[in-house]
């Protein structure tokens, strides 16, 4: 009674000083577009609007980003003079040029995203006004043949050209454009590259030309390269390289990646002047006669990272294969035909390992120097059809943290294999047909915080029997048991007692028709629920579990069986603010606009349904171009005019007269155009306000209090200058009145 006596006479107060609307808010946005906040920028999205053009009348010039991904759009004009926007994202739509003409005045401008389109000009002036640009993407566009310098800009860092039909570089390509420090060029049919193409790019520190069908590289082509710490080459064909010459002229190199590039061979100097290499990516590289010692030599002393994976090594690892890179702390054998004793040996010399991938060897065995790995955090032995009982080679892992034994053909896992590892923090077991577990079996994993159990078989949740009856496991706070064929009882809770300081609860893709009310009775302290991919239903109670999950925060419903959902259902759920619903047949109907509302002025953010609005990961630079939206459907095709007086409260009003084919229809535009009453009034400071009282329910706490006579002050006040500026009014009417009558 007390919080709701506080409460309300904060929306008393808070009412006198904010419209239903919030239009003084607002700024301009065009009729297809949902414009929002996004911190304090304005953000207007126009993404997937089947837009033909630019809506250049209808921006606000205060726009401080337009995504405009995702439509129809073939040409474009210039922006409104005075117009301050940072950031353009036009990527998937059907431009085919980009003239200087569309960019013209852009002063403000520094990021634009032209990826995804079917560009084939850019005029090399473009972005001549926009003296602050740094990003510009334009991948996945034929560019082709390229004739004199790219662009004109002194500011530009970051360059994204890949996968652009660029069949060659000519010398002045790069020519305006030296202050770039982040270049990718990946996934342009290259085949060759002239000896000084990069020459003019000496303050580039990352660069990129993966997959480009590299069939030659001068010796000499990054000797301008001087800050070059960053050289990604995989996926090439690069059989006939002399590597090294090609990077003896790189000393600041730091991380190389040939990943997939044809390499056969590599001798003994190759690496001899990248005396500051940390991490060296060779996987997937047909070395079969690889002499790992001899190859890195005494020149990786900084050498942290070493990725062999998927080599083809056919001889067996000799004993000194890592002598001379004892500062090794990650290193990744996987897929590579090894054998457990000379395994044994190469590893000796690494006491410094921290991470050890072995998944994929064919081993049957391990090696029984587990001893010597005093700093092993991560171990993966997965994908190895390993015999059930090695308990005693992995005992002397005691500082182990991460262990993944997952699809190595495991029926039995006996009840002492974790016994000593004490240590652990995450266990990965999936994949293994293990039907049941043995009891005991994580009884001694007292700090085990996530336990991975998809895809094992498993009909029961988890079995009490595999923990300490009496010992409540207060680490383990994720389980996923996705992709298990669950069977749900009827009454009663899914997990045992122990396992009560759960939080993240993964029960996807599990074959879930319905949940008992009491199914989450122990496990009440779930935030993050993911029950996405089953088959959980619309009809009343089958929600009905939610009501004692008090503390969640995030729940995905996606891919369920869902038409209709209310806010009623999440009433008990005070903290929620991720609610995924994509992927369910919803039917349009004002129960959409009735969540739209509850999300938009009860939580105060519409980003609660996810895909209701652009996510920050969709107007990232360099970021996802695609995304997921929330979709209603008619169960038939109607016609319908939208007016320009057809308005309801609370609803932003159409500029001009639109009609409209209804099938699917993004939430966005549904609740905009359905005409449903907005049936929830509470702005987003209110619903602030009641986040007060979300932590203790039974006492009021002296920011609650403070609050609260905050506001009654500030309601108080209101009504006293209401007062006055009223008897000030009437008072100027009286001598309005004496003054007419004297004269």
């Amino acid at each position: 009674m007390a919080n709701t006596a506080v409460l309300f006479l904060c929306l008393i107060a808070l009412h006198l000083g904010y419209s239903f609307n919030g239009d003084s808010f607002e700024l301009e946005c065009p009729d297809e577009c949902d414009c929002h906040y996004f911190r304090i920028n304005w953000v207007t999205d126009c993404s997937e609007s089947n837009l033909t053009e630019v809506p250049y009348d209808e921006l606000s010039l205060s726009v401080y980003i337009l995504d405009l991904n995702g439509n129809n759009i073939t040409s474009l004009k210039s922006f409104p003079s005075d117009i301050k926007m940072r950031r353009l994202q036009i990527a998937d739509n059907r431009l085919t040029r980009v003239e200087r003409q569309a960019f013209k005045g852009l002063e403000y401008l520094i990021d634009v995203d032209l990826s995804g389109n079917n560009i084939s000009y850019v005029d090399p002036e473009t972005f001549l006004d926009s003296r602050g640009l740094l990003n510009v993407e334009l991948q996945d566009n034929p560019l082709g043949v390229i004739e004199g310098p790219f662009l004109i800009s002194g500011t530009l860092q970051y360059l994204d050209i890949s996968n652009c039909n660029i069949s060659s570089i000519n010398p002045v390509f790069f020519t305006n454009i030296t202050s770039i420090t982040t270049l990718d060029l990946s996934n342009n049919p290259l085949v060759s590259l002239d000896a000084a193409v990069f020459d003019n790019l000496t303050s580039l520190e990352t660069l990129k030309l993966n997959d480009c069908k590299l069939k030659y590289l001068p010796e000499n082509i990054f000797e301008a390269l001087v800050n070059l710490k960053n050289l990604e080459l995989a996926g090439n064909f690069l059989t006939e390289t002399n590597w090294p010459e090609v990077l003896g002229n790189l000393p600041r190199l730091e991380y190389l990646n040939l990943r997939k590039s044809q390499i056969t061979y590599l001798s003994q100097d190759t690496f001899s002047n990248c005396t500051n290499l940390v991490t060296l990516v060779l996987a997937d590289n047909k070395l079969l006669d690889l002499d790992v010692a001899a190859t890195l030599g005494n020149s990786v002393n900084h050498l942290e990272l070493l990725d062999l994976s998927n080599c083809h090594i056919k001889g067996p690892i000799s004993g000194e294969a890592f002598a001379n890179a004892t500062r090794l702390k990650s290193l990744y054998l996987s897929g590579n035909p090894l054998f457990a004793p000379d395994l044994q040996e190469a590893l000796a010399p690494l006491p410094k390992l921290e991470k050890l991938f072995l998944g994929n060897c064919g081993l049957r065995n391990l090696p029984d120097n587990f001893n010597v790995f005093e700093n092993l955090i991560e171990l993966d032995i997965s994908h190895n059809p390993l015999a059930n009982v090695f308990t005693r080679l992995l005992a002397p892992l005691d500082k182990l943290e991460y262990l993944n034994m997952g699809y190595s053909n495991l029926s039995f896992v006996g009840p002492d294999t974790f016994s000593h590892m004490t240590s652990m923090k995450r266990l990965v077991l999936s994949g293994n047909d293990l039907l049941s577990l043995e009891a005991g079996l994580f009884g001694n994993l007292t700090q085990l915080t996530t336990l991975e159990l998809e895809f094992c078989g498993l009909k029961r949740p988890l079995n009490a029997n595999a923990f300490f009856k009496n010992l409540t496991y207060t680490d383990l706070r994720e389980i996923k048991l996705g992709g298990n064929p669950l069977i749900i009882p009827e009454v009663g809770p899914l997990f045992p007692k122990a396992l009560s300081q759960v939080t993240v609860l993964d029960l996807s893709n599990s074959n879930i028709s319905s949940l008992n009310p009491d199914a989450f009775k122990n496990t009440e302290n779930i935030t993050d629920l993911n029950l996405a991919g089953n088959k959980i239903c619309s009809a009343e109670g089958d929600l009905a579990f939610l009501e004692i999950l008090h503390h969640l925060e995030k729940i995905n419903l996606s891919n369920n069986n869902l038409t209709t959902i209310e806010p009623q259902v999440f009433a008990h759920n005070p903290k929620l603010h991720s609610l995924k619903l994509i992927g369910n047949p919803f039917i349009c109907d004002c129960k959409i606009a009735e969540m739209w509302d509850w999300a938009n002025m009860i939580k105060g953010d519409l980003d609660v349904l996810v895909g209701a609005k652009s996510a920050e990961k969709d107007i990232v630079v360099k970021g996802n171009k695609k995304k997921k939206n929330l979709y209603c459907h008619y169960k038939e095709l109607r016609n319908i005019t939208i007016t320009a007086n057809k308005t309801v409260p609370g609803r932003r009003p159409f500029a001009r007269h639109r009609e409209i084919t209804y099938a699917n229809r993004t939430w966005a535009k549904y609740v905009r155009e359905s005409g449903c009453e907005p049936v929830v009034k509470i702005l987003r400071p209110v619903a602030l306000v009641a986040d007060v009282f979300t932590e203790d329910k039974d006492n009021i706490s002296i920011t609650a209090l403070s609050l609260a006579f905050v506001a009654i002050l500030l309601g108080a006040a209101t009504v006293v200058m209401t007062w006055r500026l009223f008897q000030r009014r009437k008072k100027f009417e009286i001598d309005t009145e004496n003054h007419r009558k004297s004269s």
